[in-house]
């Protein structure tokens, strides 16, 4: 299953595609897609309407897509996890998962309008597989005990600004957290139809020049141990979101490659997961 939000920000419709490829709205009383969606175990119900026929077919043909998840708790990120990215940073390989936060109020649906911060001049890109935890997750026993905690997976965006994350003080939130900094979605799909999520094709464009081609399999640590690792650090709830890291092609380090400016476009995408367009505008 896919699920999605559409409509307008702030009254966005949760809805679901199966597999006849039909986008149906879910009803009111399911409410939205968020920590309480899995808490209840409305996925259940969802699956029950979607077998039972009982679901109307979303009729729209250019609503906006929300993020697929709403106001997720946390979102929590892991830097430098593909060997190739590491390498085009000049930075080591971890020994352990490198743990950042971004501000859970920065995502924006997946074609929304980025914003270069005021007086940026090093504002990146990064295409990155997101994870969204379905069910609470504490010390969990083993790696094995992840894939019981995910609820899905979808396209994000980390969008970054290097100065403030690395020259400003060295605190990598305050160079990932700006407003409209994780355009997120368009789709959340579920474990049974995201059969290897180490095995998908990451892609990232800007204004049609293709900047990041690469694969989850070249993360270092894979998303079950990111997920059982993050557990034994803090608690993770349903509806957090974890960002698993960028492949190689970002502007840092590439003294060739611009950085982002007002007027760009990039276009993201992951395998059978879903695209992105997001055309920068000026905060």
């Amino acid at each position: 299953m896919r699920f999605a939000r559409v409509g307008e920000p702030g009254r966005e419709r949760a809805a679901v595609q199966g597999g006849d490829g039909v986008l149906r709205l879910l009803p009111e009383t399911l409410g939205d897609i968020d920590g309480q969606f899995w808490i209840d175990g409305r996925r259940d119900e969802v699956e029950r309407l979607l077998t039972s026929n009982e679901l109307t077919e979303f009729a729209g043909t250019s609503e906006r897509f929300g993020a697929p998840i709403a106001k997720p708790e946390k979102i929590i990120c892991i830097g430098l996890n593909y060997r190739d990215h590491a390498l085009e940073t000049g930075s080591p390989i971890p020994e352990e998962p490198i743990i950042f936060m971004k501000a859970p109020n920065c995502v924006v649906g997946p074609n929304d309008q980025i914003l270069v911060p005021r007086g940026s001049l090093k504002t990146d890109w990064e295409v990155e597989l997101g994870v969204v935890i379905g069910a609470r997750a504490r010390y969990l026993d083993s790696v094995v005990d992840a894939a019981e905690v995910i609820a899905g997976y979808c396209v994000s965006h980390d969008v970054s600004e290097r100065e403030y994350q690395l020259e400003r003080g060295g605190q990598w939130d305050k160079g990932k957290s700006c407003e409209t900094f994780n355009p997120l979605g368009p789709w959340l799909v579920t474990p049974d139809d995201v059969p290897t999520p180490q095995a998908l094709g990451l892609h990232l464009s800007v204004n049609g020049v293709t900047r990041q081609d690469g694969t989850t399999s070249d993360m270092i640590f894979d998303v079950p141990y990111i997920v059982w690792y993050l557990s034994q650090f803090m608690v993770l709830e349903p509806g957090d979101l974890i960002n698993t890291g960028t492949p190689k092609g970002v502007s840092l380090g590439h003294d060739d490659v611009p950085y982002l400016r007002a007027g760009d476009i990039v276009e993201v995408s992951i395998d059978g997961l879903g695209a992105q367009r997001g055309v920068l505008g000026q905060a």
